[in-house]
């Protein structure tokens, strides 16, 4: 499908967007909130005695409720952006942009702020009149006021991120008692910096120019994609309603231009379907008001599709079509894939890796020796006492250090281990070695991992 791209004209700064009401409003509002109480409040979860979701860089792992992932296991990551991705691609065949007018962080953040101007600085016309002689001291206060104010939100955003790196208590105490560490403190205003000047200051240039979204969203598009339409045949020729022109009869638009006013990003779906256009919908709010004063039918801009446009029957949505389809079936094979490998999932991980400073020595007992620098993985919610064991070796010793190897419940646990064996049961040259880890209560916790023994 072909999106046009027109340009719009210039206004010396970000979009004015008159605030509007209706039921697309009404989602917005909603999701403006479902969000950001599912991301503030996210932080704030306990599970089994730790934060329930928590990216915990400084000890390699990450939370997600029951469940511990450490370095090893990023495939689930991975697996997990690609069914976002196809899932916003099979959204987007069957609705548009609809997650861009009414999810998107940008979008929401965006929302908050204009809210915020609206709160104190007033309506579209007195915001317009405030940026036309901004040096006024009335003008000034409340134009410092509303920065101020999305200054705060903004710290308050930050907050939220980095919430999920340091655990949300331990981060509001040390905002309290101002003993914030200085990485933690940098994240915090980095982000919530970044939030003003995307959502405060650039707003819709982040969409229009900055965003690669828009700029292939119409490749996922087909003429049975739900989109924002204008109904031109019923709306042109545009003009004012006068019962004196039943000569020259006039389309149901009056060319009030609010849809424009409206706009997010400034367009005129009137002029057909641009990229610019997030799907959010407030042009049709603002159009069926208009309409409502007119007593004329709603939808002369509407949700709609191409092929229900063409045709002149109602817009639905078809489910059962080789796009959308295409996309849940790839979403349904990695989310298999992705639950038979957390299914198959083993919880002790065990890397190995030999010293490689010294080859072989010789202890005074007259035994072959060879160093190992062992680290483990506990992905179970149980601390383990372990015990390491060599196989492949005839008569094999293994010393460790610590001799008490105690693996705590979702950590980790770094040793040395000495392997030590007669030189007549060591073949020259490397051969393989079974090094086995298994806790000491559970058989079925143990993992083996081959590594060499270097003999003479």
């Amino acid at each position: 499908m072909t999106v046009a791209t027109l340009r719009r004209p210039a206004t010396g700064g970000p979009c004015v967007p008159k605030l509007t009401s209706g039921r697309f409003n009404t989602w917005r509002v909603a999701m403006v909130l479902l969000t950001q109480l599912i991301f503030l409040g996210a932080p704030w979860l306990r599970w089994d005695g730790h934060q329930a979701i928590w990216l915990d860089l400084e000890g390699q792992r990450i939370f997600l409720f029951a469940w511990c992932f450490w370095p090893q296991d990023l495939v689930y990551l991975a697996g997990a952006l690609i069914i976002c991705a196809l899932g916003l691609f099979w959204w987007t065949a069957l609705a548009g942009r609809l997650w861009c007018g009414n999810s998107c962080p940008q979008t929401v953040y965006t929302e908050i702020m204009l809210w915020i101007e609206h709160w104190i600085e007033g309506d579209r016309p007195a915001r317009l009149k405030l940026r036309a002689d901004p040096y006024k001291p009335a003008h000034l206060a409340r134009r410092v006021a509303s920065q101020a104010v999305m200054i705060a939100v903004s710290l308050v955003i930050g907050f939220g991120l980095v919430a999920y790196f340091v655990p949300a208590p331990e981060l509001l105490a040390s905002v309290l008692d101002g003993s914030m560490g200085g990485w933690t403190l940098f994240w915090l205003l980095s982000y919530a910096g970044f939030t003003y000047l995307l959502a405060g200051r650039l707003r819709e240039q982040v969409c229009l120019h900055m965003c690669p979204y828009a700029r292939f969203q119409s490749v996922m598009f087909d003429s049975h994609t739900l989109l924002v339409g204008y109904d031109a045949k019923r709306g042109e020729p545009r003009g004012a309603r006068r019962q004196q022109h039943t000569a020259n009869p006039r389309g149901d638009c009056v060319d009030c231009g609010v849809c424009v006013q409206v706009c997010p990003t400034g367009i005129d779906i009137r002029n057909g379907l641009q990229y610019e256009c997030i799907g959010c919908g407030a042009c049709i709010d603002a159009c069926d008001t208009v309409m409502d004063k007119l007593r004329a039918p709603r939808g002369l801009i509407r949700m709609t599709t191409p092929h229900a446009e063409a045709s002149g029957q109602p817009a639905r949505v078809s489910w059962l079509r080789p796009r959308p389809l295409i996309y849940l079936g790839l979403i349904a094979a990695t989310a298999l894939a992705m639950a038979v490998g957390l299914w198959q999932r083993a919880p002790l991980h065990v890397n190995v890796l030999r010293d490689r400073a010294v080859m072989v020595r010789e202890t005074p007992e007259g035994l072959l020796e060879n160093a190992y620098q062992i680290k483990v993985f506990n992905a179970d919610s149980r601390p383990h006492v372990l015990q390491l064991s060599a196989e492949g070796l005839p008569g094999a010793r293994v010393l460790t250090e610590p001799a008490q190897l105690l693996l705590p419940a979702h950590g980790q646990l770094q040793l040395l281990a000495r392997v030590q064996a007669a030189p007549d049961n060591v073949q020259h040259g490397a051969q393989v070695l079974h090094l086995n880890v298994r806790s000491r209560d559970d058989a079925s916790f143990q993992r083996q991992e081959d590594t060499v023994f270097i003999g003479e």
